[in-house]
């Protein structure tokens, strides 16, 4: 019997590399759309659709509100039931999912805002158990970020949970009520407990600025980065969001009746 001739190592890697060549020019059009999708997944960057701003209720089973900028009105389950306790609300954009800090404090529940169910829920290891705050998560890797209930820092956790520390806040005016994150510049926004005084740090704990809201504002805090803009519930009847330019001037109001806000344009290409 013929034995097979012995291709050498040189000869299987010129055989492999004409084989699958032709493969990568007759790539389907579908193939490479996935392809390209999943190189932005890697580098970290979605693309931006229209701004949104969501809205939502401490509890008692209340859907999220969700009006765009081109008037479009619509709603989305949070899933909250009567006993549950929202202290936080936060919107990722590159995701697509909304983020809902649940008292006693340290549990998150993750709704996919598209799928309209929850994407995972989970305890926050070393959170505070006795209260709860609002959060903001940074796009660009999923952390989260957490007022603490009662001492001047933040606490920064993954989107799966694990603690990663706490970043000491500079020269707070009382405990923050309310937190945002404005991604080019990497940098937090914290309303003061008096709804006035806004302080601009970075993730090190290190003051950058700040600025004077012109109406006192609520127990929460969202920012637009493409206008820099600032949104917050309105103390003073009769209410809504305002919005704010960075200079503590108020621009304009959004019909809104809900406790907590964020926004973010809506992506054309989800980030998991």
């Amino acid at each position: 019997m013929r034995k097979p001739a012995v291709s050498t190592r040189g000869e299987m890697s010129r055989r492999t590399n004409e084989r699958s060549t032709p493969a990568r020019r007759r790539l389907p059009p579908v193939a490479r759309f996935a392809l390209l999708a999943a190189t932005l997944g890697v580098a970290g960057c979605a693309t931006q659709g229209p701004l949104h701003v969501y809205t939502l209720g401490a509890g008692g089973e209340r859907p999220i509100q969700d009006q765009g900028n081109d008037g479009s009105q619509a709603e989305s389950p949070s899933f909250i039931e009567p006993e549950d306790v929202v202290t936080g609300f936060a919107y990722d954009p590159f995701t697509d999912h909304f983020f809902l800090r649940l008292a006693p404090g340290n549990v998150i529940r993750v709704v996919d805002r598209p799928a309209r169910a929850i994407k995972r829920e989970f305890t926050i290891s070393g959170a505070p158990e006795d209260g709860g705050g609002d959060l903001a998560v940074r796009p660009r890797d999923g952390h989260l970020f957490l007022l603490h209930p009662s001492e001047p820092v933040v606490l920064e956790a993954s989107r799966l949970g694990k603690m990663i520390g706490t970043i000491p806040l500079a020269a707070p005016a009382g405990r923050p009520i309310g937190i945002a994150y404005d991604p080019p510049r990497d940098q937090l926004l914290l309303l003061a407990a008096d709804g006035r005084q806004v302080t601009r740090q970075n993730t090190a704990g290190e003051r950058m600025g700040g600025l004077t809201l012109d109406r006192e504002a609520g127990s929460a805090l969202a920012f637009d980065s493409e206008r820099r803009e600032l949104y917050a519930p309105l103390r003073a009847a009769p209410g809504g969001i305002g919005v704010f330019d960075e200079n503590g001037r108020l621009q304009r109001t959004v019909s809104a009746k809900e406790t907590f806000v964020d926004v973010g344009p809506r992506s054309f290409i989800r980030v998991f």
